[in-house]
């Protein structure tokens, strides 16, 4: 097994119709999936069960967020990843899951992802954000999501960041209502409008 292959963690689908399915993780070490603890966590407070939610996925990676969200009764997930090969991935694992009519995947950078789906009219009920560490501006992401009217009235922005790194308590109309820190290294940040 060649070293960086050893070091990638497995991903699976902890609930729903795909419950315990494998998910491929993206090749390398140049992305981070979401812990199992972590996502179990944070679905926990999102749900744990959807009915017929809209979800974007930026800064995919394996497309292990919006999987879940699918597999937990998502109806649709835009998937958003800038590397070629977190696309090629996003695309074997929704094929592997039969989840190709229900999802969009686009290899692009995040904000001009955000300016499309602006111009689409698109909106989401969740938003998914786990960026490089310390590479990007959740300040920024959030106000192109504001400024781009991508979240729907009631709708929830997860932020997943370093846990040492803190995110602001408020951006614009948004508000952070829940802050929890998962092993040594990753937070995650839930932001909604409204008073915190």
């Amino acid at each position: 097994m060649k070293k960086n292959e050893s070091e990638v963690p497995n991903v699976r689908v902890i609930a729903g119709n795909h419950k315990g399915r494998q998910l491929k993780p993206v090749p390398g070490n140049g992305t981070r999936p979401t812990t199992d603890k972590a996502k179990e966590a944070l679905f926990q407070v999102l749900g744990p069960y959807f009915e017929g939610e809209q979800v974007l996925d930026l800064f995919a990676g394996s497309g292990g967020l919006g999987i879940e969200a699918l597999s937990r009764g998502a109806t649709k997930c835009v998937f958003v990843d800038a590397h070629p090969k977190a696309v090629q991935t996003i695309h074997y694992n929704l094929n592997a899951l039969s989840l190709e009519n229900c999802s969009e995947v686009f290899r692009t950078d995040a904000f001009r992802a955000i300016k499309a789906a602006g111009k689409r009219e698109l909106a989401f009920d969740y938003i998914f954000l786990d960026p490089p560490y310390r590479k990007v501006s959740y300040e920024d992401l959030l106000q192109a999501i504001l400024e781009n009217d991508l979240l729907n009235p009631g709708g929830v922005i997860v932020c997943e960041h370093d846990a040492g790194e803190h995110l602001p308590e408020r951006v614009g109309i948004l508000s952070q209502f829940k802050s929890e820190i998962y092993g040594t290294n990753i937070g995650i940040a839930m932001y909604k409008e409204g008073e915190s």
